[in-house]
């Protein structure tokens, strides 16, 4: 009987273009870049593809990032069959005329009818999906959305580390004693052939793993994850870049915002839950804007270790709401919420956009009252949960 490593390089091997999905977190992004760079030794056909809700540049150094499509393209094919057993075809053009586009089919010997013609679509591009830390289909956003069909067609191998993982795949490769997605890859590939790990690919699982372990200061860290990362630097893993990038390149702005952040932080009950608020001005006077916010967040997570969900409500001038088609100032929610929880259901009144860890929402009202109205709904709603 095969392991599961050995079923998961069995349907590589017989698959000709291959999708790597993930929803955006830095071990997503990192481990799907490694899967990627090493197919491509394998000399397949593959492609990567994340809805990029809440992401920035900070990843961009690592190789093949210019690769990731925010969506799916040409996914499927629409085909026009036109039979020429009557008349053989001697020339063909196409010219738009407003919203139709004609075919000018010039015959040879004999005639077209309407009875020649026939239309359908073709299979899809893809005959094989990799998702990445991705705990279910709907949290990869408009990639999924967009083509359920697809999804439930084409064959899935599920990559995870997280418990809330719904296991979708035909085969799930999902270990919760790993520290991150990445450290799972890497058994993975080291078990089909470790010199094909390159200093690219050891670079960007080494950087899935220090991401999710915010630089290995999590209380979930194992030996074995350690080792791991070891093994990711004799391979050429370039941690002092990764640490560089991820860690020691915040601008002066960006350390300002976070001291007002820190400045207004409150907690309740037991800092279980924390917040901050900030206004529009905030960012104003220290030239920074709401990408930093997400910088935040990680520190706070590895700061305050009892914090279940941490919520940033931030001011923004130039907002748009729904109905509403003049820029006004609006109050905006960044909420992340623990493995067990789920930051969309816990907003779910101001209608979120995100994902369960990762949730964002907009609200037309002032900021004062904007904080009471969420802070006292999340509250509520924690109340009734087992922490």
């Amino acid at each position: 009987m095969l392991t599961q490593e050995q079923q998961i390089f069995e349907q590589i091997k017989k698959a000709s273009n291959i999708l790597i999905a993930f929803k955006w977190s830095g071990d997503a992004v990192a481990s799907a870049l490694a899967m990627f760079l090493f197919l491509k030794k394998l000399d397949k056909n593959v492609e990567l593809a994340a809805d990029k809700f809440a992401s920035d540049r900070l990843y961009s150094f690592l190789p093949g990032y210019a690769e990731i499509k925010p969506g799916l393209e040409n996914l499927r094919n629409f085909i026009i069959s036109l039979d020429i057993t009557k008349a053989k075809v001697s020339q063909i053009k196409y010219r738009r005329e407003e919203n139709r586009l004609n075919f000018i089919i010039s015959p040879k010997d004999g005639w077209f009818t309407e009875d020649d013609i026939s239309t359908g679509a073709s299979g899809f591009k893809y005959d094989l999906i990799i998702v990445v830390a991705t705990s279910d289909l709907e949290s990869l956003g408009k990639i999924y959305d967009n083509d359920t069909e697809f999804f439930y067609q084409t064959p899935i191998i599920n990559l995870d580390h997280s418990s809330t993982n719904e296991a979708f795949g035909q085969i799930n490769l999902i270990e919760l004693t790993a520290v991150a997605t990445a450290e799972i890859i890497f058994s993975l590939l080291e078990s089909y052939s470790r010199d094909l790990i390159d200093e690219n690919i050891a670079t960007c699982l080494l950087a899935g793993m220090i991401a999710e372990t915010k630089s290995f200061k999590t209380n979930n860290v194992t030996p074995r994850a350690l080792l791991a990362a070891s093994q990711l630097m004799s391979l050429g893993g370039r941690r002092e870049e990764i640490v560089n990038q991820l860690y020691r390149s915040k601008s002066l702005n960006t350390l300002k915002l976070w001291g007002r952040v820190l400045a207004r932080l409150i907690g309740a009950p037991d800092n279980k839950l924390v917040w901050s608020a900030l206004s529009a001005a905030d960012f104003l006077k220290t030239n920074s804007t709401e990408k930093d916010l997400t910088d935040v967040i990680d520190e706070l997570i590895v700061s305050i270790p009892q914090a279940k969900v941490i919520a940033i409500i931030y001011e923004s001038e130039n907002s748009f709401v729904p109905d509403n088609p003049a820029p006004v100032k609006t109050t905006n929610l960044l909420l992340y919420a623990i493995k067990n929880l789920d930051a969309l259901a816990l907003i779910k009144e101001f209608s979120p956009s995100g994902t369960k860890y990762l949730a964002k929402a907009v609200i037309g009202a002032p900021i004062a009252e904007t904080e009471k109205i969420i802070i006292s709904a999340i509250k509520a709603k924690l109340d009734k949960l087992p922490l």
